[in-house]
């Protein structure tokens, strides 16, 4: 009888999930919790082929992301089949955009786009700072294994943020918050403390640092200079509102 149940019991949660999801599931009470699931309306998306790649635009893959989001904000991702995705992309991948993004565990990037395993490259430092590993990491996602669009994704209520702004100091912590002070000199917030206690100015780093980032990434990559000049790829920014879970594109 208990093993009945806890079948029962995964076949409920499974049917709550994936009728959030606008998916169909059958669960036969009478023969012990049996499920019965229609997996041809589980596989929505499949992984990008390079054909596909080729076709898009940076433009395109800004506004997939935008879509993405706002999916994510309604909980109405996309249903996947991981297992076969796994399969698609083990021999080769064509993701659409790489994704500069802060190590914080609360913004989980792929679910934040509702983007699945070969869409995009994910790239995570503590203060999403540009370093020159991170500048080879988009140079291969761009010009080697043709991604079109560059994302620096800062966030709100970010811890390295606020280290750097009160100038904590442990370890390579230290050295690595060096890389965020220049955001902090770029702030003209006049009122509160200058202290992470005060929030506009904690926002107004977070942008400032996403906006330094994308300079850099010009100023210092020839290689994703040029192909931002002749229309390649796209170079963006924005700041993900952990309240909301909205991202918020930086123009």
């Amino acid at each position: 009888m208990r093993s009945n149940f806890k079948i029962l019991g995964i076949g409920l949660a499974i049917a709550v999930s994936t009728a959030l999801s606008g998916q169909s599931v059958t669960l036969d009470n009478e023969n012990s919790g049996v499920i019965e699931i229609d997996r041809s309306k589980i596989l929505v998306e499949t992984v990008l082929t390079e054909a596909e790649q080729a076709a898009l635009t940076p433009s395109e893959i800004l506004e997939s992301l935008r879509a993405g989001n706002e999916r994510f904000v309604r909980s109405d991702l996309t249903a996947r089949d991981h297992s076969s995705q796994i399969r698609e992309s083990a021999e080769s991948q064509f993701p659409k955009a790489i994704v500069l993004s802060c190590v914080d565990s609360r913004v989980p990037v792929e679910d934040v786009f509702d983007k699945g395993i070969g869409d995009i490259f994910v790239a995570r430092v503590a203060g999403n700072f540009i370093n020159d590993d991170i500048l080879g990491s988009m140079e291969f996602a761009t010009k080697v294994a043709g991604a079109k669009l560059i994302l620096v994704l800062g966030h709100e209520n970010c811890g390295a943020i606020h280290a750097a702004i009160d100038g904590a100091e442990l370890g390579n912590i230290t050295k690595m918050l060096e890389n965020i002070k220049p955001a902090i000199e770029r702030s003209t917030v006049a009122t509160g403390p200058r202290s992470s206690q005060n929030r506009l100015l904690v926002h107004e780093v977070s942008e400032n640092n996403v906006r330094i980032a994308i300079e850099r990434i010009t100023k210092e990559s020839p290689i994703l200079k040029t192909m931002l000049d002749n229309g390649e790829i796209d170079v963006r920014g924005a700041v993900y509102d952990m309240d909301t879970g909205v991202v918020n594109f930086i123009k």
